[in-house]
C-alpha cells in the first residue's frame, strides 16, 4: 500500500521547516557519539566513585568493556502508576548481568498526579514538571558513564519529560520500560454517575469516597484512556517501546519477562554492539508523524498537542496544531476507550489493541512502515504481540480481526471517518478541541458567554444555580505565564450536567482540559492566553460566541472587541503555597501553548 498524500505532504512539509535546526541537531548527537560513551575517558578517580556501590558488579564496571545501562526511574510508592517500579531495578540488573553487562540507577525523577491535584494548588506545578524531569534527567545522565538507558515512567508530565531528555542525549540507544494499567475495577460510565450526583447533591462524599477507590484500586496506570495511556500508545507507534507492551497488567510474569527483555534490547542497541540504534535515528520526522497518527485514531488526549511539540522541538522537528488538525482530517477513529466509549483499556487490550490498530493503518497507508524502532527497522513489528515461553519473551502475530467492535473497528469502518482532534482559529486566537467522545449535535455551539478568571467561581455560580440557559463559560488567566495551565477537569461534571439538562453548552479556556476530555465541548490551550492580552482577555458576558468544530472555527459574533481594554486579574494568589514560589522563573520564561508551553522553547 502506497503512502497516503496528506502523510507524505505533511512530513515534508515538517522536514522543510525543520531542517535548520534538525541538520544541527544531529550534528551535536554525532559529536556526542565520537566522545563517547565510555567509562574509560574518566580518570581513575571518576571511575572509583562512580562504581564504589555496585557490589558484583564493581570489578565488571572497572575492569570489562561491556556495555553499563543506565536507568532513569519515576519510581515512588503513592501513586499507583509507578508503584510497581519498585521491583524493576532488581530485574535489569539481573538481566544486564545475564547478557554479559551491568546497569545502575543513574537518577530519579519526580512523578506527580493530576488526579490527586485536580483542582488544587498543587495542578499549578504540573504542566511545568515536565521540564524539571527532562532538567532532572540530564543531571542523572551528565556522568557520562552509560552505553543505552532504560526509562522507567508512564504518566502525564513524565513521558514526556523523559523524552525531551533522552533526545538530548540522542546519541545513547533507550528502551521506555512501562509498569501496565492496573486490573479493570468499577466502570467508568458509573464512576462518571456518581460524580454527577455529587456534584448536585443526589449522594453524599460517603458513596462518591466509594466509586473512586473502586474505580482506582490497585498497582498500575489509571484504566480510562486519558494522557498516561496515550503516553503509552505513543511510545508503541513512534517505537520506543517493545511491542505490545504498553498494556499488560503489573506484577504479572509476562510483565516482568517484558522488563527484562527491554534492558537487554537497550544494551544490544548500543554503539559497543552491531546494531547501534540511538535515539536520534529513533525519533526522527516520520516517528513523530505516526505519532500524530496514532493520537487521532485512538482519540487520544489533547495533553499532548502541547507535548508533543516540546517533545519534538527538543530534536530540532518542529511540529505544529494545523500538522495535527490536517492528519486528523485523513485518519479515522478507529476506538472508543473512556471516555470516548464504556471500555477501558484492558478491554482495548483484549479486543486486539495497539497490534491490531497499527497493522489496519499500515495496511492502509496511514503510518511510515519503514521508521528505526527499538523492536528493528520498521513498524511491522508492532503488529505483533508479546507471548511466553519457558519464562521469555517472544512474539507471535497479532490479531488481524478486532474482537470486540464496539471497543475497536478497522478503517474501512470506522467509529467516524476522521480523528479527534481538532485545530480551532479565529478572531478569539488559536485553539484545540476534542470531538471523538462529542456528539454531533453538540459539535457547534453558538450562546452567550459567561465569563471568569478561575474555575472556582465557576463551581460558585453553578452552585447558585446561575447557569439557566445556554452558555458558553469562558475561564481565562489559566495559561502557563499566568499560573502554569493547570488543568480544568473538576469543572467537567458540572458542564455534563448543564448539557444533560437539554442546554447547549461549551468551554473556552486558555487552560488546559483533562487527557479524559469527554462529552462537552471545549475550545482549549486557546493562544494568545489572556496574560498576554489575547482576545479572550476582552470578552464581556453576554457576548455571542460560537464554537463549530464543523468548520474549525471560535469567533465572537456581531462585535469588534479589539478597541476594548484587556482585562487585568491579581495573580498573586498563585505566586506562593504548595511550593509554586519556586516556579516563578517557569512562569516567567515559558513559551506560549501551541509552542510546547516549556521553558526550552523561543
Amino acid at each position: 500500500m502506497s503512502i497516503n498524500a496528506t502523510l507524505e505532504r505533511v512530513t515534508e512539509r515538517i522536514v522543510k521547516r525543520s531542517a535548520a535546526t534538525r541538520e544541527p541537531y544531529l550534528d551535536r548527537m554525532r559529536a556526542a557519539k565520537g566522545k563517547g560513551p565510555n567509562r574509560a575517558h574518566l580518570s581513575c578517580s571518576g571511575q572509583a566513585h562512580a562504581f564504589a556501590a555496585a557490589g558484583k558488579d564493581q570489578n565488571s564496571l572497572a575492569t570489562t568493556s561491556a556495555g553499563n545501562l543506565g536507568i532513569i526511574t519515576s519510581y515512588n510508592d503513592m501513586l499507583s502508576a509507578h508503584q510497581p517500579f519498585e521491583r524493576y531495578p532488581d530485574l535489569i540488573r539481573a538481566a544486564a548481568r545475564d547478557f554479559g553487562a551491568t546497569a545502575q540507577v543513574a537518577g530519579g525523577v519526580p512523578a506527580m498526579c493530576d488526579g490527586v491535584t485536580q483542582g488544587e494548588a498543587g495542578m499549578e506545578l504540573s504542566l511545568f514538571s515536565r521540564d524539571v524531569i527532562a532538567m532532572a534527567t540530564g543531571i542523572a545522565l551528565s556522568h557520562n558513564v552509560f552505553d543505552a538507558v532504560a526509562y522507567l515512567g508512564v504518566c502525564d508530565k513524565i513521558v514526556p519529560g523523559l523524552v525531551i531528555a533522552a533526545q538530548s542525549f540522542g546519541h545513547l540507544p533507550a528502551v521506555f520500560l512501562p509498569a501496565g494499567p492496573m486490573i479493570s475495577g468499577l466502570e467508568n460510565e458509573e464512576k462518571a454517575k456518581v460524580r454527577q450526583q455529587f456534584a448536585i447533591g443526589e449522594v453524599g462524599r460517603d458513596a462518591l469516597m466509594a466509586a473512586e477507590m473502586a474505580a482506582y484500586h490497585g498497582p498500575g496506570t489509571c484504566t480510562f484512556y486519558g494522557t498516561a495511556n496515550t503516553n503509552q500508545m505513543l511510545m508503541e507507534f513512534m517505537g520506543l517501546h517493545l511491542p505490545g507492551s504498553s498494556f499488560v497488567t503489573p506484577n504479572t510474569d509476562l510483565r516482568d519477562a517484558l522488563t527484562r527483555h527491554g534492558a537487554q534490547t537497550a544494551l544490544s542497541l548500543s554503539a559497543l554492539g552491531d546494531t547501534y540504534t540511538p535515539v536520534c535515528d529513533v525519533l526522527d520526522e516520520r516517528a513523530y508523524v505516526n505519532g500524530i497518527v496514532g493520537l487521532n485514531a485512538t482519540g487520544g488526549s489533547t495533553n499532548l498537542l502541547i507535548h508533543l511539540v516540546a517533545m519534538a522541538r527538543a530534536g530540532g522537528i518542529i511540529i505544529n496544531w494545523s500538522d495535527f488538525s490536517e492528519l486528523s482530517k485523513v485518519t479515522p477513529l478507529m476506538a472508543r476507550v473512556y471516555p470516548n466509549g464504556l471500555a477501558d483499556v484492558n478491554h482495548f487490550h483484549a479486543a486486539g489493541g495497539l497490534g491490531y490498530l497499527i497493522g489496519e493503518l499500515l495496511e492502509a497507508g496511514l503510518l511510515h512502515p519503514d521508521t528505526n524502532t527499538v523492536a528493528g527497522r520498521g513498524l511491522k513489528h508492532y503488529t505483533n504481540e508479546p507471548k511466553l515461553k519457558d519464562g521469555s519473551v517472544i512474539w507471535k502475530p497479532g490479531t488481524r480481526t478486532s474482537l470486540n467492535n464496539a471497543i475497536l473497528r478497522p478503517v474501512s469502518e470506522p467509529f467516524q471517518p476522521t480523528g479527534g482532534l481538532i485545530h480551532l482559529e479565529g478572531n478569539l486566537g488559536s485553539a484545540v478541541l476534542k470531538v471523538s467522545a462529542v456528539a454531533p449535535e453538540h459539535h457547534v455551539v453558538k450562546a452567550p458567554a459567561r465569563v471568569f478568571d478561575d474555575q472556582q467561581s465557576v463551581k460558585d455560580a453553578f452552585k447558585a444555580g446561575e447557569f439557566t440557559d445556554d452558555t458558553i463559560v469562558v475561564v481565562r488567566f489559566q495559561g502557563p505565564k499566568a499560573n502554569g495551565m493547570p488543568e480544568l477537569h473538576s469543572l467537567t461534571p458540572l458542564l455534563s450536567i448543564l448539557q444533560g439538562r437539554g442546554h447547549k453548552v461549551a468551554l473556552v479556556t486558555d487552560g488546559r482540559m483533562s487527557g479524559a476530555s469527554g462529552k462537552v465541548p471545549a475550545a482549549i490551550q486557546l493562544c494568545p492566553e489572556a496574560l498576554d492580552g489575547g482576545p479572550i482577555s476582552r470578552i464581556r458576558d453576554g457576548d455571542i460566541i460560537r464554537l463549530d468544530a464543523n468548520t474549525g472555527t471560535l469567533e465572537i459574533c456581531g462585535a469588534d472587541i479589539s478597541d476594548r481594554a484587556a482585562a487585568t486579574v491579581d495573580l498573586s494568589g498563585n505566586a506562593a503555597g504548595t511550593g509554586r514560589e519556586l516556579f516563578d522563573i517557569f512562569r516567567r520564561t515559558t513559551c506560549s501553548a501551541d509552542a510546547g508551553a516549556t521553558i526550552f522553547g523561543e
